[in-house]
């Protein structure tokens, strides 16, 4: 049986289900150490941590549904700036937060690790929690 993703990224591919608690703000924290993706330049795989930081309106991600959507990105040739950005926007078109932040680690590559963080609205980061 193929684990490989089946369909190019798409954010039809992310589902969700409806927040009980739409009276009050409260933040949702998702950390994925394992996404990947492909550099369109050089072909080889970048490998990073995304974490999403989310006070929810009216809708959550459902898990599942988001593992899949991010696995779709392992044959994607996408640059950093590009696919972190993306994901925000579909996150953001499917769920309408109230607010959210996607936090993008890649990990080295030729000694020089990437950071990116973006957020809806723009500019209005949300910070970690311990």
């Amino acid at each position: 049986m193929s684990t490989a993703p089946s369909a190019k990224p798409s954010r039809d591919q992310l589902e969700t289900f409806a927040n009980q608690f739409p009276g009050r703000d409260y933040l949702i924290e998702i950390v994925c150490p394992e996404f990947t993706s492909v550099c369109p330049k050089t072909g080889q795989p970048d490998f990073g941590t995304l974490t999403f930081r989310y006070i929810p309106d009216k809708t959550c991600v459902e898990l599942k549904s988001l593992k899949l959507y991010l696995q779709a990105f392992r044959t994607e040739g996408i640059f950093y700036e590009n696919v972190t950005n993306r994901i925000l926007d579909d996150l953001v078109a499917v769920l309408q937060p109230r607010r959210m932040t996607l936090v993008a680690h890649f990990t080295p590559r030729g000694g020089i690790s990437s950071r990116l963080v973006v957020s809806h609205p723009s500019g209005e980061h949300l910070a970690a929690h311990a």
